[in-house]
C-alpha cells in the first residue's frame, strides 16, 4: 500500500495578472506586513501599491545576494521591533527564503542555530511562524511552495536549511508577468534549477504518485519553454510555462527530496559565490550520467533506471528515447545556454575532497536513487569543472 504525506501552501494563485489580488489577500492575514524585497525594489512597486490600496501598513526589508543566517536574524529582529503580523516576500529564491526564515524565526523562542540542519541542533520550531505570502519574480527555485529556507553560513563555508512544515507560505501567488524581462543569464540559471528540481524528485527513491504527476507534467513544459524564455524574455507563454514548472518543482522537492545535484550544490554554494542554478545546470548532465551508469552496474532491473528512460522521453518527446538520449539532451541544453564550468566560479582541484565529503552528508543526497561511491562523487565534480 502506498503511504505518503503531501505538504503544500494553503492556497496557490497562478496566472498572469494575479498580483492584483495581493492587497486583498494580505488584508485577510494581517494589518502590518514586512515586505521583503531584493536589490531592485522597483520590481516590487506593484506589490507596495497593492498593500497601500488595501490599507495594509508595511516596513521594507531588502536582501542583497543569497541570504545568510546573520541576515535572517537581522530581519527577524527588525520584524519584531516593527510589530509586523505578516510577511510578504516578492523576489527570487533568495528573497523568498529570507522571508520564510524571518517568518519562522519571528515566532520562535531561540536563536537560529537551534533550528538549523547540519551546523545546528535541527530542532523543530517551537513557536507559530508569521503568516506569509510568497510572490516569485523568477522561475526556478519553487521556494514559494517549500517548507525550508536555505541560508549561508560563511564561517563554515556551507549552506544549510532551516526547515519546518509550518514555514510553507499560506499563499503562493505566482504571476508569470513578474518574470518578464529577467536577464538571459538569470533565466538560464533559474530555469535549470527548475528542471533539476523536477528530474531529481522524479528519479528519487522517495517519489510518490502525487510528485510523479507533477514531474511528468512539468519536465516537458520546462524542456520546451526554457530555450524560448532564454531567447526572448518577453515571451509570456514561455514565462508562464517556466513559472508553472518552477512551482511544480517546489512542490515535488518538498515532498520527495532531491538528489546528487543538490547534494553538491549546497556545499559548492557555501564555498564559492556561484549562482545556485548555474551550478545545478552544470552538474545535471554529469550527475545523470554517473547515476545511470551506477544503476546499470548495481541495480539494472530496478525502478530508477526505468525512470531515467522516461526522463529521456519527457525531455525529447520521443517515446523510444534511451537514458543516453536523456544525458545528451541535457548536455546540449546546458551548452546552448552558455553555462560555464565550475572552475569559472573559482572551484579548484584542491576543493574537491572537502566538497565530496560534505555532499555525502547532505540532506539532498539522501534522495538520490542510488548511493554513490566516493570515487563516483569525485568524478561528477571533476567532470563538471
Amino acid at each position: 500500500m502506498v503511504r505518503f504525506d503531501f505538504v503544500a501552501p494553503r492556497r496557490i494563485a497562478f496566472g498572469a495578472g494575479r498580483v492584483a489580488e495581493l492587497g486583498a489577500a494580505a488584508a485577510t492575514m494581517g494589518s502590518r506586513a514586512l515586505l521583503v524585497t531584493g536589490s531592485r525594489p522597483e520590481r516590487v512597486k506593484v506589490a507596495a501599491e497593492q498593500l497601500d490600496a488595501a490599507g495594509v501598513a508595511y516596513d521594507t526589508w531588502s536582501v542583497s545576494g543569497e541570504p545568510t543566517v546573520e541576515v535572517a536574524e537581522q530581519g527577524t529582529a527588525h520584524a519584531r521591533e516593527a510589530g509586523v503580523d505578516l510577511v510578504v516576500s516578492v523576489g527570487g529564491g533568495s528573497v523568498l527564503d529570507t522571508g520564510k526564515a524571518i517568518a519562522g524565526l519571528a515566532g520562535a523562542s531561540g536563536p537560529a542555530r537551534r533550528y538549523l540542519e547540519v551546523v545546528g541542533d535541527a530542532q523543530p520550531l517551537d513557536g507559530t511562524p508569521l503568516p506569509q505570502i510568497a510572490v516569485p519574480t523568477t522561475a526556478g527555485t519553487g521556494s514559494e511552495a517549500t517548507k525550508n529556507a536555505v541560508l549561508g553560513v560563511p564561517e563554515r563555508g556551507v549552506k544549510v536549511s532551516l526547515r519546518d512544515p509550518a514555514m510553507v507560505p499560506a499563499l503562493a501567488l505566482v504571476d508569470p508577468e513578474l518574470t518578464r524581462g529577467v536577464p538571459p543569464t538569470v533565466t538560464a540559471a533559474s530555469g535549470l534549477d527548475a528542471l533539476t528540481q523536477l528530474i531529481e524528485p522524479f528519479t528519487s527513491h522517495l517519489a510518490t504518485p502525487t510528485t510523479d504527476a507533477l514531474c511528468r507534467d512539468g519536465i516537458p513544459r520546462a524542456a520546451r519553454a526554457l530555450p524560448r524564455a532564454h531567447r526572448d524574455g518577453d515571451d509570456l507563454d514561455a514565462r508562464s510555462e517556466m513559472a508553472l514548472a518552477s512551482l511544480y518543482g517546489g512542490l515535488a522537492l518538498a515532498n520527495a527530496k532531491l538528489g546528487a545535484v543538490h547534494g553538491f550544490a549546497g556545499p559548492l554554494g557555501g564555498l564559492r559565490p556561484a549562482p545556485h542554478g548555474a551550478v545545478c545546470g552544470r552538474l545535471l548532465p554529469v550527475a545523470t550520467a554517473v547515476n545511470v551508469r551506477a544503476l546499470q552496474e548495481r541495480d539494472p532491473d530496478g525502478r530508477a533506471l526505468l525512470r531515467y528512460r522516461e526522463v529521456g522521453a519527457l525531455l525529447t518527446g520521443d517515446p523510444d528515447a534511451t537514458v543516453e538520449d536523456a544525458v545528451e539532451w541535457l548536455r546540449a541544453l546546458v551548452e546552448s545556454l552558455d553555462v560555464p564550468g565550475l572552475a569559472e566560479y573559482g572551484v579548484t582541484e584542491e576543493d574537491l575532497p572537502a566538497v565530496v565529503e560534505a555532499a555525502g552528508r547532505s540532506s539532498s543526497m539522501q534522495g538520490n536513487p542510488i548511493e554513490l561511491t566516493v570515487d563516483e562523487r569525485r568524478e561528477i565534480l571533476a567532470r563538471a569543472r
